[in-house]
């Protein structure tokens, strides 16, 4: 049986390889190894991709994530609403600030935040009186935009910054608004797994506001102020390596085709398992651009024996992700307990993810759907 990858990045190099090997090489011909011109370049190209009048290119999407907050001078004191389904990042963040994270439930279809259950977040926050509310981190999870129409509403009413963590959200879009463009702030991750991934670690950070945009110049070197050795505020070493940026370009270029393919391919799993599988639920007026592809079992029970299966059948499949952030040991002085938020943990139970990736063919995907139909 031919062996399949959860996410051929091997086909997109040979895909793109010599766009790929010339960037490289070009990088290391001239050694500006940091801050190279391929850095503002690839800046600018992303700005204008995504519809935003600024981008800042950062080490890593957790980078992305806390600079902003860094720049509001959210900290000790502060609620940020999170959501509790989705990677630890968008919570580190908050906590790294100082602030406290206050957990939402999920959207049981799309996955995403619920705008009913961030009201009722706030609402609480407000009440218990302990902390005062200041932000919004609502993730674009699995490649599909949250629900920023309704979460712009909420956030305008109480006065609270709306950020986009748009780590899995590139490609996607609600009408003709591209991911990354929602939000007083949207930040982004380049890690390699990613719909748009670099050869390491990665990110953006987009914003509309000027002076925000320098703000987050400064706090990426160090706080620096006119020139590399005045530091006007603390900051970080959070730059991008200019041979990523030359690696990101290529990939950039080539994205439109393959975001495209992944949509496809998402069309022939929900044609192939819809009769027999939760498959993803995309809303109205909203796209996703599938970075992964993830399913819904009835139960863990019922999961576990998928992915024994899966497994035997030698098709790499991922859960995405087993324990939400509420109930993580970290977080156990926060006093959440087990059935605080439902949707989120019963997501944890029920979730797989599938191979995608914008190579992936027709005979694979037969492959998968397959193995599964003979469970």
């Amino acid at each position: 049986m031919q062996k399949l990858a959860f996410n051929d990045l091997g086909a997109q190099y040979r895909q793109l390889k010599e766009e790929i090997d010339a960037g490289i090489a070009g990088v290391i011909e001239s050694s500006h190894f940091i801050s190279g011109p391929q850095v503002e370049q690839l800046e600018q190209e992303l700005a204008a991709y995504v519809g935003r009048k600024y981008c800042v290119s950062v080490g890593s999407g957790t980078d992305a994530l806390l600079m902003p907050l860094m720049a509001e001078k959210i900290g000790s004191g502060d609620a940020v609403f999170v959501p509790a389904f989705t990677f630890f990042a968008t919570a580190e963040v908050v906590s790294l600030c100082g602030a406290t994270p206050v957990f939402c439930d999920s959207d049981p279809d799309t996955f995403n935040l619920s705008p009913e259950s961030l009201e009722t977040q706030i609402e609480k926050t407000l009440a218990a009186g302990k902390l005062k509310p200041k932000a919004v981190i609502a993730v674009d999870l699995f490649g599909q935009p949250a629900d920023f129409p309704a979460l712009q509403k909420i956030c305008d009413r109480y006065g609270l910054i709306l950020m986009e963590d748009a780590a899995q959200g590139f490609g996607g879009a609600i009408g003709e608004k591209k991911a990354c463009s929602f939000g007083k702030y949207a930040g982004t991750s380049f890690f390699p797994a990613k719909a748009l991934g670099c050869y390491g670690d990665g990110g953006a950070i987009f914003t509309d506001d000027e002076q925000d945009y320098r703000l987050l110049l400064s706090l990426r070197v160090h706080g620096k102020g006119s020139f590399k050795y005045e530091n006007v505020r603390l900051g970080l070493n959070a730059r991008l390596d200019t041979l990523q940026a030359a690696i990101l370009l290529p990939k950039l270029h080539a994205f439109d085709e393959e975001n495209a393919h992944r949509r496809r391919a998402a069309a022939r799993y929900a044609e192939l398992l819809g009769d027999r599988f939760r498959v993803p639920v995309v809303k109205e007026g909203f796209s996703s651009g599938f970075g992964y592809y993830t399913l819904k079992a009835e139960n863990l029970k019922e999961r576990t024996k998928i992915l024994d299966g899966l497994k035997a059948a030698g098709i790499p499949a991922m859960v995405y992700y087993p324990k939400p952030l509420h109930l993580q040991k970290v977080y156990e002085p926060l006093g959440y307990r087990p059935g605080d938020l439902p949707n989120a943990e019963h997501l944890c139970d029920t979730v797989f993810s599938l191979p995608m990736h914008g190579y992936i063919t027709e005979e694979e995907i037969a492959m998968v759907c397959t193995a599964l139909k003979n469970l």
